[in-house]
């Protein structure tokens, strides 16, 4: 049995078994999870964002960055989030699929997470085991969303850099207008740009970005023949400073998110549906009055 100090020494040294031990400690709340949290030192490891709607190619740009990185002898660490069933609680955790190609890469490691119940297109524990990955020796970190809508942004909190996929189909200027989750992008990448009017909707992607967003670069890939990567790593190796005042403000959401998630540890989701199925068997239910109840204790 590993002691705590040598765990978190093999997890510093790159270890991927201590690495993998310890995500599934911190995941699951399993002491000494807290411990090896506070004991992490600031990082300056680079932590990229992919996010974008279901079906923009998110694993497989992620798994082309993860492959060109690996070739100039970097090592990548990959947290993958896939969505969690509302109903069976149960996850695919499919992104690994479309990264078999790495199972073998002794520079890259594939953690996937499911969302439990989370919104905003990342896990309760994201955060967390994002630090953890940034402790584990890493030349950068990829962090790739759930399939997310317009209001999604949850991953500015997390990440150095916001990559947005879109395709094609994902709609015209005034979607991206009322789309909050473009103001968080430090660049765009139209992936599966092969397809009718590709060219087309990066081109007016790009006159509609250059009159609301400045120096937000826009990207075509074909992300699973690996054409378009090059550019988007040429940017990735150049791409600006990261803005300070930003950080301060996504530490701020951090802390929040992580206040939040261990005020709400108590509550046990088990027992809330058994209280509410008991509920809905008399008439005249009424969710808020028995949340007011639930806080206040008075549930049997």
């Amino acid at each position: 049995m590993h002691s705590f100090t040598q765990l978190v020494a093999e997890l510093k040294s790159g270890d991927f078994k201590a690495l993998a031990r310890v995500l599934t400690l911190v995941e699951n709340d399993i002491e000494p999870a807290m411990d090896i949290l506070k004991g992490l030192e600031a990082s300056s490891v680079p932590v990229i964002g992919f996010t974008g709607p279901p079906g923009a190619g998110k694993s497989t740009l992620v798994s082309a960055v993860a492959g060109r990185l690996s070739a100039e002898g970097k090592r990548v660490g990959i947290l993958a989030v896939d969505p969690t069933s509302p109903f069976n609680f149960g996850s695919l955790l499919g992104d690994r699929i479309r990264m078999s190609g790495h199972f073998n890469d002794p520079n890259v490691f594939i953690r996937s997470l499911a969302t439990r119940g989370a919104l905003g297109g990342i896990s309760a524990k994201t955060i967390e085991m994002t630090d953890v990955f940034k402790a584990a020796g890493f030349d950068a970190v990829l962090v790739e969303t759930v399939g997310v809508g317009q209001s999604e942004i949850e991953v500015a909190g997390i990440a150095d850099t916001v990559i947005l996929v879109l395709v094609p189909e994902s709609g015209d200027e005034i979607q991206h207008i009322k789309s909050g989750i473009m103001e968080i992008a430090q660049a765009l990448v139209v992936n599966k740009a092969d397809r009718d009017y590709g060219d087309a909707y990066t081109a007016r992607l790009k006159k509609f970005v250059s009159s609301v967003q400045h120096h937000v670069p826009v990207f075509k890939t074909v992300a699973d023949k690996g054409e378009g990567v090059d550019e988007l790593m040429d940017w990735l190796n150049t791409a600006p400073a990261f803005d300070q005042d930003r950080r301060v403000f996504l530490l701020a959401e951090k802390a929040f998110k992580i206040i939040q998630h261990h005020r709400m540890r108590n509550v046990d989701r088990d027992r809330l549906y058994a209280e509410i199925s008991a509920g809905l068997r008399y008439p005249g239910f009424n969710l808020y009055r028995f949340v007011d109840q639930y806080n206040s204790g008075q549930m049997s």
